[in-house]
């Protein structure tokens, strides 16, 4: 665009003084300013900038976009995968409900998103931790907002969370699936994005004093859907969800008589009621690693126990080794 000359008002034009202390005012014409012509619609927008960065378009944009969302919804028109993964409602509802967490309350930091492939598939594996697995709906979001193909991270849960009501049908559509090796090896095989926690309710709930301490991976068995795949492995080390919910105790007996794992005891859960189940606004940092390459090990690879072992070991071995280095690096819990 042109450049435009800037006008104060309440002034005359620098031309127009200089022609009235000539004497030549009388013969100077009034002349009314052109108005600037408003940007069109069908400008481009600048490079590089998407819709969550430039605020959706405008709110009359959004509103349509509400509209046509609403309408598809009630008429049914859009798509759930095999796997109940309603794709539409996870960018436009459930993704829009994370970001508040993810951006301004656990000011989630990044790094290494790019070892993820743009293309194809890959199994992320990640530490688990915070007594409630906030770290895996925050690792979801990091993966579909920060990377620049905006990849979705199916997640592979436990059994407990498809028994719980709405959690269930919340977890479907949001593209979570049973933790099973049949499963997993589907969606990867279709190129999809897999992340796995290997240490399940071990990770989870254990006590605030093993804080950062990797528990147990299990017989390694997402080592041997990714070998029957062939897709890389990727390690994933998440920072400060340790600390959302310390948790100082566990009450047994109240966990067998509901049914659950553990039932766990803070400094303020149960004794502040409802409030004691605000997490506390740590800063998280979530670190990918470099993929590590499963295509170059024959088809008979999965069922060797020993490479299994080996390969599982340095998975785990390079998620604690970076949990340490974040922990050395990170300034304050909640800084």
């Amino acid at each position: 665009m042109a450049d435009a000359k800037v006008i104060p008002f309440g002034e005359e034009p620098r031309s127009r003084r200089r022609a009235k202390r000539a004497g030549r005012a009388s013969d100077r014409a009034d002349v009314p300013l052109a108005p600037v012509p408003p940007r069109r619609e069908e400008d481009p927008e600048p490079a590089g900038e998407t819709p969550r960065q430039n605020g959706g378009g405008g709110w009359d944009r959004r509103i349509a976009h509400g509209l046509s969302f609403l309408r598809r919804r009630i008429t049914g028109e859009y798509e759930v995968d095999e796997f109940g993964y309603d794709e539409e409602l996870t960018d436009q509802v459930i993704m829009s409900m994370l970001r508040p967490f993810y951006d301004t309350y656990f000011r989630v930091e990044v790094k290494g998103v790019e070892n993820i492939p743009s293309e194809g598939g890959a199994l992320i594996v990640a530490n688990h931790s915070g007594t409630l697995p906030l770290d895996a709906l925050m690792l979801q979001a990091a993966v579909h907002d920060e990377h620049p193909a905006g990849r979705h991270l199916r997640m592979l849960a436990a059994d407990l969370v498809f028994v719980l009501p709405v959690v269930n049908e919340l977890a479907r559509k949001a593209g979570h699936t049973l933790a099973c090796a049949e499963d997993a090896q589907r969606l990867l095989e279709r190129g999809e994005v897999v992340g796995v926690m290997p240490e399940g309710f071990k990770g989870i709930g254990k006590p605030f004093s093993d804080r950062y301490k990797l528990q147990r991976f299990g017989r390694g068995g997402f080592v041997s859907t990714a070998l029957r795949a062939r897709v890389p492995i990727v390690p994933c080390s998440i920072v400060g969800a340790e600390e959302i919910y310390p948790m100082i105790g566990n009450a047994r007996t109240l966990a067998r008589l509901l049914g659950l794992p553990y039932f766990p005891l803070t400094p303020t859960f149960p004794w502040l009621g409802p409030l004691g189940a605000v997490p506390l606004p740590t800063k998280w940092t979530i670190q990918f690693g470099e993929p590590i390459a499963t295509g170059g090990y024959p088809p008979e690879a999965a069922d060797d126990p020993m490479l299994m072992f080996n390969l599982t070991d340095q998975v785990r071995e390079t998620i604690q080794h970076t949990l340490y280095k974040l922990l050395v690096q990170r300034r304050s819990v909640f800084f």
